[in-house]
């Protein structure tokens, strides 16, 4: 590496299935025409530059960046970026990925639409992704304190950083707060007209804004996302049919049975005997043996 140049990084070897989970964090001061891709990264990254300049290709347009600004590499989009050759980037970053990713970073006016940010008021988001940095380390209690330091960045992007704008714009934040309406009590008896109730519009205007933004009416999103958590309590956590469908929502088991066999393709009661003889087949105990005293 030429002189004047430096790369910090660290990377975890493992990734669980959370809600949001650091993948990798760092800060490389490149050397000129230091480039990356074209390629395809399996989840988000986000860089900041704090001094120099470079330019970032989405796979759709070119973007010329320098001090202040940030910009967004979403999983499964090839895209390449490359340092200046005369002023080269410095830059900070962090890689994660998760359940709630897409939906913290789309409150930070995020997402693969809109991928640049800038905040040059002061060094706040530098320190931000450098603490994420210095909690690195493997250990359960290390990886807690980098997911609380990650919420910290994004809360900051939340905050000065979300393009309001475009968001009102398009209505997706009538969208963004449906779906977490959904996400917190799918397992009561709501309604369409509860979520439209909540999301302050009306009926009509939110099965439009979910047909644009989703591609589905919010009935069928509600009821997909219930099948959804009830394949999932009868494949972990060994529930019935009758207490998956109470779970979830469902007040008919019938009712359920019939929808779950629609999106599932088979009978929730199959779908769970499966699941149950996946685990016993990976665990390497059959059903007789599992009988023996």
């Amino acid at each position: 590496m030429p002189a004047g140049t430096f790369k910090h990084s660290f990377k975890l070897a493992h990734h669980d299935a959370l809600g949001l989970a650091v993948y990798n964090c760092g800060f490389q001061r490149c050397d000129g025409g230091y480039t990356w891709g074209p390629a395809v990264r399996d989840h988000y990254l986000i860089h900041y530059i704090t001094s120099g300049k470079g330019r970032y290709f989405d796979g759709r347009k070119e973007h010329l960046l320098a001090r202040g600004d940030g910009f967004l590499v979403t999983p499964a989009h090839k895209v390449f970026y490359e340092a200046d050759s005369s002023d080269p980037w410095e830059y900070y970053w962090v890689g994660f990925n998760g359940t709630d990713a897409a939906r913290l970073l789309g409150q930070a006016g995020l997402s693969h639409s809109n991928l640049i940010f800038h905040y040059g008021n002061d060094s706040l988001l530098r320190e931000r992704l450098l603490n994420i940095y210095q909690q690195n380390g493997s250990s359960p209690s290390a990886e807690a304190r980098m997911q609380a330091a990650l919420l910290l960045f994004l809360a900051d992007l939340m905050e000065h950083c979300a393009v309001a704008q475009d968001t009102h714009k398009s209505g997706y934040e009538y969208v963004e707060k449906s779906l977490r309406f959904i996400d917190y009590n799918y397992s009561r008896s709501i309604s369409v007209d509860d979520i439209a109730r909540n999301a302050g519009i009306s009926r009509s205007h939110l099965y439009r804004l979910f047909m644009q933004h989703i591609s589905m009416p919010p009935n069928e999103y509600l009821t997909r996302y219930r099948v959804q958590k009830a394949g999932l309590l009868l494949s972990t956590q060994h529930l019935s049919v009758g207490e998956a469908a109470y779970s979830t929502g469902f007040s008919d088991q019938l009712y359920f049975s019939r929808v779950f066999k629609k999106y599932r393709g088979v009978p929730p009661s199959r779908y769970a005997a499966a699941a149950q003889n996946n685990a016993e087949e990976k665990s390497g105990v059959t059903c007789e043996e599992a009988k023996k005293p």
